[in-house]
């Protein structure tokens, strides 16, 4: 094990301070963090964060963090027309970089991101982190031991009422898709494999938002469905929006031939698994392996890779296949027509058939008897 590393933050929002700095604060604690500077042009940001956290150093300038020669690892938790550009420039400077989803709010910015951390001496990990779960990787053991027989069916969905912060949640780039329907399409992606042709259906549901206290004009569709064909042939449904009130079904359904996998809970906070087979003949629970997961892991993850010398469970490739569904529903909910995706990637096999240092200690996997 190498020595601790020193961490870059870039953003002091709600995200960093109700979750990336509480981590960072234990990760300091357990010798893998020696040192964390955070970046926010908002001076009123940093002093709450300072009095706050055990901050070494702030400032005001993101380049400043990503131009120090001490930082090994860059988080980028700023809104997502800021992640593109700060994230190409981390790597480019040689950092190892943790940006919150989505990666880029273009094609083209996400795809010269690729390019680059395919030369760059640090990784790229993108969230969302769903798949590092306990539970999502005893779901995808399931399904991968044939316990539901083949998958043809699947549906996932997050939504709520809308972020009351932040105004580019409902301008142009922003919306419920990216910023929750994403965990929807890392998941299923994730299960089923990559997607070949979307549809799509959008709608506002409303005009305006109280947003930081002022009446905000909402220039983006709030609500969606999605249809996805998925390569293998398995076709699925996300459904997203920043006017969902209360739901109460499980984040997660995957329907096969020989019986169902449902996951409780959302995916980003999973709550255990249900199971039914047909050669049982009844729905078995499962508890949650997860409780103690913090969706915040793909940050403990890639210090754990930039510490151990290796790769990140996650890929770059995976994130940006997902903007391209993305993407590809907004052109079929504006065309009312169905979109093909052409990008791809590699789904990573269950975390226990993962050889050496890829495989995670507090990760329990499903075996038919836990």
């Amino acid at each position: 094990m190498s020595t601790p590393l020193s961490i870059g933050v870039i953003g002091s929002g709600s995200v960093a301070q109700g979750a990336y700095l509480p981590l960072l604060t234990t990760l300091r604690s357990q010798g893998k963090v020696r040192r964390v500077v955070v970046s926010d042009v908002r001076r009123e940001a940093l002093d709450i964060v300072t009095e706050a956290f055990p901050i070494d150093g702030v400032t005001q300038d993101p380049y400043a963090v990503i131009e120090d020669p001490d930082i090994d690892v860059v988080a980028v938790l700023t809104s997502m027309p800021e992640h593109a550009a700060l994230t190409k420039a981390a790597l480019l400077a040689g950092k190892s970089v943790m940006v919150e989803k989505p990666m880029a709010t273009t094609l083209e910015e996400a795809a010269e991101l690729l390019r680059i951390a395919e030369t760059s001496p640090g990784h790229l990990l993108c969230a969302p982190h769903v798949l590092l779960s306990p539970d999502y990787q005893a779901m995808h053991r399931a399904i991968q031991d044939g316990r539901i027989g083949r998958p043809t069916l699947a549906r996932a969905r997050y939504g709520h009422d809308g972020p009351s912060w932040g105004a580019w949640f409902y301008k142009v780039g922003g919306g419920p898709l990216f910023d929750l329907g994403v965990y929807a399409l890392t998941s299923l992606t994730g299960l089923l494999g990559p997607v070949t042709r979307v549809t799509a259906l959008a709608a506002r549901a409303r005009s305006e938002r109280i947003v930081d206290g002022e009446l905000t004009k909402v220039e983006t569709d709030d609500t969606y469905q999605l249809v996805i064909e998925h390569e293998g042939g398995a076709l699925s449904t996300v459904t997203t929006a920043f006017g969902m009130q209360r739901y109460k079904s499980p984040a997660m359904e995957v329907y096969g031939l020989e019986g169902t996998v449902q996951m409780l809970g959302d995916d980003w906070a999973p709550e255990g698994l249900e199971l039914w087979t047909n050669e049982v003949g009844a729905w078995q629970l499962f508890d949650s392996a997860s409780r103690n997961w913090p969706w915040t892991d793909g940050l403990t993850h890639l210090i754990d890779c930039v510490r151990n010398g290796t790769e990140p469970y996650t890929s770059a490739a995976h994130a940006y296949h997902v903007l391209d569904i993305m993407f590809a529903a907004l052109a079929s909910a504006e065309s009312g027509r169905v979109q093909t995706v052409d990008s791809r990637f590699v789904p990573p096999l269950p975390i226990d058939e993962v050889e050496g240092p890829h495989r995670r200690s507090h990760d329990r996997v499903y075996d038919g008897t836990n």
